[in-house]
């Protein structure tokens, strides 16, 4: 299985209008993604009110390139999301089961 981390900071200003988006579209839409294990959104806190992130893990290499294309190294956004994004992180890992 692969892990998948995903972080986004959002523009100075857009926190509102991103944690819209993040909750009543980006975590739906992940639940209801076929491949994907499980999910763990994380949502900012006081120190890091701009960060949001997600943890993914998807069944495999193929079912998270079914979701992403090809290019699953770059970090992919919403076109609806772009304009309230200052900056995103994408990281890949093999999942350790313990």
């Amino acid at each position: 299985m692969i892990m998948r981390v995903f972080q986004v900071i959002t523009r100075p200003g857009k926190e509102d209008e991103f944690a819209k988006f993040f909750f009543d579209t980006a975590i739906p839409m992940m639940l209801a993604t076929d491949g994907i294990v499980s999910i763990l959104p994380g949502a900012p806190r006081p120190e890091s009110p701009r960060d949001f992130s997600f943890v993914m893990v998807w069944r495999d290499l193929d079912a998270l390139k079914a979701f992403v294309g090809d290019d699953y190294q770059s970090p992919h956004i919403d076109p609806a999301e772009a304009e309230l994004v200052e900056s995103r992180m994408i990281r890949h890992y093999e999942l350790v089961e313990v």
